[in-house]
């Protein structure tokens, strides 16, 4: 019987024979947090990287569109986004071997609670009363303290200016907003994707593929208006979104004690408030299709809402998206969060950039406005050397805040001056507007590519006596199809075999499916190694195909094999993949509707 060790061993084994990931830095003994990737494993993430791409990004109805921003971000910029001050985890280190760890994590492996929001003190003690000692070597841990997980560096050579890595791609997108609402003819709701290495400096990754150091994210900012957003999903949430089932846990479950999720559709989400905007409703319902498109199924998903205190600084609303591995148990691969302004409106702040988007009425409206203008005569008596220094200070104040202090407070303080109500000119007037500047909310659905890589391999690994493959659904398989010739029997004859082979294997890549070829060893070693790999097909070119230009075509799952024309092998590819299916019944759908 194989165990979850056995199995996750035999995975990491394969995967190093056959090219898919290892340890980065072996030679040199590794550093822990940081992998790389073989020929085939870089094919199976940029599948998955298409597949996203093509089910999230530009498959939406034009909502959403792709950027691509520096990974080197200004010190200024996550200054603004908060992750200066708030991106830190619990340490700990150990007082004999000097190893350092996640004081959460080492609470968690010992007493199997969770530990995620506590704040210091009260880890400290927890650690303290249960005698948690380092894993390591036993020694004594020291009391928990932040540690900044950002990566730093400098812009520009000797003294240059300070920046990070970025460990989100999410604040390249915040601040090419305006650029990109204004390349997009100003229109909301506008999703603004990216696919991009992001740099964490984890304090003691030790869960493989899990918990790097340096990794992918495929995320989106979804940018609406809030005032318009029931009607605005409306427009684009489809029939089988509305009745997409996912599995949740609720913070209001949690506070209960109630540990298994419900079963609820993304209308019911909406319907019963669970989510805070419905357009949470919408991604989570998009991001489940993508990780059972994947080949998950939906019993091993499930969306955890966290809590106040689990909350990432900038959230009013987050739910994670776990899968249930065999390995680590319940692993996040994604988290959607809600907002609001809380991005733009910091980065207004701290560059003084408009980032706001104009909301433009049905029809005028009228409103009351407060002018203010300061009594230079009066001002002038009351503090004739100060004057100057007062204009100035007065002329740098907006007047929202002009009219928060002297009209509500009834005075306002400049430089150390009281200066009152009476020293300005106040007008009220109706004017009739036309729309009004709002900040823009923001739902954010964000992927780890390596976290979905690893349990898409480890839910496909399937383990026999008589074989060990990977069945990868196919359009995230390396290869679609693999061509083989059965070399044997008269030189000519075998020439030919591979002739005919190889013109096979080039006309599939030619147009543009991925193909791979091998003639070396027994086809049964190679149907094997093809297998390992999760190709979902196999072309094998033999003695009949010189007399009547057929092909033998083997299925990967169930070893079916059957006989085809050459001619017919794209076709038949495509067919397979399922690339005609979905255009033929996405046609017909929208043909109906129309």
């Amino acid at each position: 019987m194989t165990t979850n060790n056995d199995k996750y061993e035999i995975l990491v084994k394969i995967a190093k024979k056959r090219g898919i990931f290892w340890p980065a830095f072996e030679i040199y003994g590794g550093v822990a947090g940081f992998y790389e990737y073989g020929p085939v494993g870089v094919l199976i993430k940029r599948r998955i990287i298409d597949e996203w791409l093509r089910q999230v990004v530009y498959g939406r109805d034009g909502l959403v569109v792709e950027v691509d921003t520096p990974i080197i971000t200004p010190r200024i910029v996550l200054k603004a986004s908060g992750h200066e001050d708030n991106f830190t985890d619990p340490v700990t280190e150990c007082l004999k071997c000097g190893r350092t760890f996640r004081a959460d994590h080492l609470i968690e492996e010992k007493l199997g609670i969770s530990a995620e929001g506590l704040s210091l003190n009260r880890m400290a003690e927890i650690m303290r009363q249960n005698n948690i000692r380092c894993p390591v070597c036993g020694g004594e841990l020291t009391p928990p303290k932040p540690a900044l997980l950002l990566f730093k560096t400098e812009i520009g050579p000797y003294k240059g200016s300070p920046a990070y890595l970025r460990p989100e791609t999410a604040q390249g997108m915040f601040v090419s907003f305006k650029n990109v609402f204004n390349s997009m003819r100003n229109k909301l709701p506008l999703g603004i994707a990216q696919v991009g290495r992001v740099g964490r400096n984890e304090i003691s990754p030790r869960q493989g593929l899990i918990r790097l150091r340096e990794f992918t994210i495929i995320e989106l900012e979804f940018f609406f208006d809030p005032e318009k957003q029931e009607e605005e999903v409306n427009k684009y949430m489809d029939e089988e979104l509305l009745d997409e089932k996912m599995n949740i846990i609720t913070a209001d479950m949690k506070l209960n004690n109630i540990k298994e999720p419900r079963e609820y559709s993304a209308l019911e989400l909406i319907e019963k408030g669970i989510v805070k905007t419905p357009w949470m409703a919408y991604w989570m319902a998009v991001g489940n299709k993508f990780l059972r498109s994947l080949g998950i199924p939906a019993d091993k998903i499930r969306f955890d809402e966290k809590l106040p205190e689990e909350r990432a600084h900038y959230s009013e609303q987050t739910f994670d998206q776990e899968v249930l591995t065999e390995k680590y148990g319940w692993v996040e691969v994604a988290g959607y969060s809600y907002r609001t302004t809380y991005d733009l409106s910091r980065h207004i702040k701290y560059s003084s950039a408009d980032l706001t988007v104009f909301r433009r009425y049905d029809k005028p409206r009228e409103k009351e406005v407060i002018k203010i203008k300061p009594n230079s005569v009066e001002i002038r008596k009351r503090f004739a050397n100060k004057f100057s220094e007062i204009m100035k200070a007065l002329a740098s104040i907006s007047r929202e805040e002009l009219v928060n202090k002297i009209v509500k407070q009834g005075y306002i303080e400049v430089n150390g001056m009281r200066l009152d109500k009476e020293l300005f000119f106040i007008k009220r007037e109706k004017i009739k507007v036309h729309g009004e500047k709002f900040v823009p909310h923001v739902v954010e659905p964000s992927f780890g590519l390596e976290r979905i890589f690893y349990v898409v391999l480890e839910n496909s690994l399937k383990i026999s006596n008589e074989r060990t493959y990977l069945a990868l659904t196919s359009r995230i398989a390396p290869y679609y199809v693999a061509v083989f010739p059965l070399v044997s029997g008269s030189k000519e004859e075998h020439q030919n075999i591979k002739n005919i082979a190889w013109a096979i294997y080039r006309g599939l890549l030619n147009s543009g499916l991925p193909a791979y070829y091998d003639e070396e060893g027994s086809i049964g070693r190679r149907y094997a190694r093809a297998d390992e790999i999760g190709i979902p097909y196999a072309v094998t070119v033999d003695y009949e195909t010189l007399r009547n230009n057929t092909v033998t075509i083997r299925e990967r799952d169930s070893r079916k094999q059957e006989r085809i024309s050459i001619k017919d092998i794209y076709d038949y590819i495509i067919d397979k993949i399922g690339f005609r299916k979905t255009w033929i019944e996405f046609l017909d759908k929208e043909l109906n509707k129309a």
